[in-house]
């Protein structure tokens, strides 16, 4: 018997966590901001392909209205077309920009996705804790029930004054109106979590009976290490910092000379001697840009200088933040998983005391405080047990999602 409750259980936990993946994926594909974050980069991926383009082909085209007249015949209308092209190298340092602008915009997809996914685990867990609040509660409900039944039992045969009857009406006022609040409060957490799901705010959310107590497979350091190699914060301004290192690298090249390749053609008309007009062609014509101000992409390349130093230490104070952020979320991990073992034992304790404590109150000991003492530790031992499960979970989601997971 024990052991098919025991695999009912663990089948329950496994069922939960397979409803929690589904919602995760739903979220991923329906969540608006997330959608906007990933437009955001495919938006970026269409820069590359303009920026190593070719500046536009230029086109001109003069008529004379009063026409110029040469040896050979009035010249009567002109065509030109030149086309410009950048120092060597020039447009492949543009689009390597572009591409690595492109890069950090996933990682910030990536990021907001791993914060989604945070925050639709952690809003689950507090619907989990807050359902199970609303069955604990009503559990002592039915306690206190049967306790306000030896209560009657024993007024009527004048054995206890009606004030044990007044106090247990007074906890039952109490629970009730706590049950009301919890109640209503179920109602907002799950509008919460369908709305970051982006689905109808009234569907029900399905939870466990019983929290899985899943652990984090690595060690402190080793979580560590991995937010500096992984966390999508870094990745990006490590992926931002390349990018101006190869702005640095295109500002230098935008201070070399440009050169222009063109063609003139020009239409001669037939000239007074009545001899057929010959069309001259005039090819190539060539041109240059000379950067004379040098200060100015001096100052470019300072500029990129200046900001990959200012991204090289936003990046190692970032690194320091998520450290310090870390430690406080393993510090939260571990007292959760302290606080389970707890109040395991605690809540086993308090109710076999309780047990104890209804038995002598039914042979007529005068025990009623140490009965409402007692079952207000009941309650306040199973919420807090379930509260430590919750709290441990979303320590764990949070951890996970400091490691870009």
């Amino acid at each position: 018997m024990i052991t098919g409750l025991f695999f009912l259980l663990i089948s329950s936990m496994v069922s939960a966590q397979e409803d929690l993946e589904s919602y995760l994926q739903t979220a991923a594909e329906n969540n608006p901001g997330l959608k906007a974050k990933f437009n955001d980069y495919m938006a970026a991926l269409e820069v590359a392909p303009q920026l190593k383009a070719l500046p536009d082909l230029q086109v001109a085209f003069a008529y004379f209205i009063s026409p110029v007249e040469t040896r050979v015949g009035p010249q009567q209308f002109k065509a030109s077309a030149s086309q410009m092209f950048p120092w060597f190298g020039t447009l492949k340092s543009t689009e390597n920009v572009a591409i690595q602008s492109a890069k950090a915009k996933y990682e910030i997809f990536l990021e907001a996705k791993s914060k989604l996914f945070n925050e639709v685990r952690s809003t689950y867990f507090n619907i989990y804790f807050n359902s199970r609040a609303i069955e604990i509660t009503r559990e002592n409900l039915t306690i206190l029930g049967t306790f306000q039944k030896l209560a009657n039992i024993k007024v009527e045969a004048g054995k206890v004054s009606a004030v044990d009857q007044y106090r247990i009406e007074m906890e039952i006022g109490d629970l009730e109106n706590q049950l009301a609040l919890l109640i209503d409060k179920q109602y907002v957490l799950e509008v919460m979590f369908n709305n970051l799901l982006n689905i109808d705010a009234d569907l029900k959310v399905q939870t466990p009976g019983i929290l899985w107590t899943n652990d984090i497979a690595l060690g402190k350091e080793q979580v560590l290490d991995s937010i500096r190699s992984n966390n999508h914060q870094i990745l990006a301004l490590s992926l931002q910092q390349e990018a101006l290192s190869y702005r640095e690298e295109l500002s230098r090249r935008q201070g070399k000379p440009d050169f222009l390749v063109g063609l003139d053609y020009t239409f001669i008309g037939q000239g007074t001697n009545n001899l057929a007009g010959n069309d001259a062609f005039i090819f190539p014509r060539i041109g240059i840009t000379i950067p004379l101000y040098r200060n100015k992409y001096k100052a470019m390349v300072n500029e990129m200088v200046y900001l990959q130093e200012a991204k090289d230490f936003e990046k190692t104070d970032k690194v320091n933040l998520l450290e310090t952020i870390l430690e406080n979320a393993w510090k939260d991990y571990r007292y959760g998983d302290r606080r389970i073992q707890l109040y395991i034992s605690q809540l086993e304790l308090a109710g076999q005391s309780l047990k104890l404590l209804e038995t002598e109150y039914a042979t007529g000991k005068n025990i009623f405080e140490e009965i409402i003492r007692m079952e207000r530790k009941v309650l306040n031992y199973g919420l807090e047990l379930e509260k430590a499960r919750s709290d441990k979970q979303a320590a764990i989601s949070f951890i996970n999602y400091l490691m870009g997971n």
